[in-house]
């Protein structure tokens, strides 16, 4: 991971709920009073559980690498291209149509590798990714060996299960992200507009092993982010919003021309604080991960729990995600002023949206988006109401004592002319937490 920058930190706890060599993938450069149940993504087929030490085996192999080519896997190093060698080798041996990307850095050749599973929609893409190199001070076992291993294995489980999506998978392993996500920049401006189109949704996992961890979550796509928090949940792991990365991971490559996305990490140099050892064991007042871009980055800079949760949490996505069924693009419209929630007992308050040149009645898949601040969403009732009046709850009150908001909603609409003044309306119901609309969007 690249040099992180501070941001505002929102605890949230855990929800309910240009060459080619080799054969390159065509695609991969070039009625109303009954509302539906909220709902992130489709049910899939049951994800299965990462094998910890088939993961912890592809770090040893980076680790030996790494040894044996100076000491890290850094761009424009030997044990940068054998570590990208090692992986494609696994890939290719398990049917997988892989395209190694090259590109010029710093005057020496970067590599990115790209392997896409054969079958589902190739119109609904579905990306995983890490970056692969190391800094030039160390092997990068933790940075980001950690999340280039899980996804490699994740990509060998959906081969082993010959997992059959509804969207097209694909995964990526980044060169050069250390020196300022130059490997992912040039995949995403190499890809035509049509190409990015496609894109449903890009997962990045830089950094998911770290000795001390921290559990975060990106809070980007709200269908994403919910799917993470979702999986935490089941496991009983609380989650924070993940901020000192943010935006310095190749996820920004995607984000930046408008590609959804989202991931998990684990914590590098900033501190461990009381609360967060309270909530998540550690030590505090230490960094996540000491070792941060230095030497002793290896193999013994692993915590296996957190690598463990983390690798599942990775299939956990792919396979729900990758299942969802896909929707095509649909018009949006969106409200992102603040809108202050009353503490109990307040009124009600909304936040408009005017839809407009929307042909006919909502579809009955419409889209809400809701991002909510708020420091006990137990408190809140949140409802769509159309232009006519209906209503259609989206939230009654779950969640318990959990921080925020973030989930996306389908509400059958298709009794509704979709053209018109839509409202979230949201209701404080009871005593001492407030927050705030932050953003809302309904997708026809």
């Amino acid at each position: 991971m690249s040099l992180s920058v501070p941001r505002r930190l929102a605890a949230v706890a855990a929800l309910a709920v240009g060459g080619l060599i080799a054969a390159t993938a065509p695609s991969a450069l070039a009625a109303p009073t009954a509302p539906a149940a909220p709902t992130a993504v489709t049910a899939a087929p049951t994800p299965p559980d990462i094998p910890l030490a088939n993961v912890k085996a592809h770090l040893t192999q980076l680790q030996t690498i790494a040894t044996n080519n100076g000491g890290n896997r850094a761009h424009g190093r030997a044990g940068y291209k054998a570590s990208i060698d090692y992986v494609k080798a696994k890939l290719d041996a398990a049917g997988f149509t892989t395209t190694l990307q090259t590109f010029t850095s710093s005057g020496a050749t970067g590599y990115n590798l790209i392997a896409d599973w054969p079958g589902g929609d190739p119109d609904s893409v579905l990306m995983a990714g890490a970056h692969l190199d190391s800094v030039s001070s160390g092997a990068g076992i933790n940075d980001n060996g950690s999340g280039s291993a899980a996804v490699l294995e994740t990509a060998l489980a959906v081969s082993r299960a010959q997992l059959q999506p509804t969207k097209h998978l694909r995964f990526g392993w980044w060169g050069a992200e250390e020196l300022g996500l130059i490997g992912s920049k040039y995949y995403v401006n190499n890809l035509p507009a049509a190409e990015r189109a496609k894109f449903s949704g890009y997962l990045n996992f830089d950094m998911i092993g770290s000795p001390n961890p921290g559990y975060f979550v990106y809070d980007d796509d709200a269908a994403i982010e919910q799917t993470f928090k979702t999986y935490f949940s089941g496991i009983g792991v609380p989650t924070e919003i993940e901020t000192e990365g943010d935006g310095r991971s190749d996820h920004a490559s995607f984000k930046n021309v408008g590609i959804p996305v989202g991931g998990l990490f684990t914590g590098a140099s900033r501190t461990k604080t009381a609360a967060q050892a309270q909530k998540w064991g550690g030590t505090s007042g230490q960094a996540f991960d000491r070792c941060y871009h230095s030497s002793c980055d290896n193999t013994s800079n692993i915590n296996d729990t957190a690598l463990d949760r983390n690798s599942d949490a990775v299939a956990y996505a792919i396979w729900n995600l990758g299942a969802a069924t896909p929707v095509p693009p649909g018009k949006s419209f969106e409200n992102t002023a603040d809108v202050n929630i009353p503490d109990s007992p307040g009124a009600a308050v909304t936040s408009p949206v005017t839809a407009s040149d929307v042909p006919g009645n909502a579809p009955a898949t419409t889209k809400v988006d809701v991002n909510i601040v708020h420091t006990y969403r137990g408190d809140l009732v949140v409802d769509l109401v159309a232009p006519d009046g209906t209503v259609y709850n989206l939230h009654n009150r779950s969640g318990g004592s959990a921080d925020n908001l973030v989930a996306s909603y389908t509400v059958n609409a298709s009794a509704e002319v979709a053209n018109g003044v839509w409202k979230l309306q949201v209701k404080d119901v009871a005593a001492q937490d407030v927050g705030y609309i932050n953003s809302w969007k309904i997708t026809f």
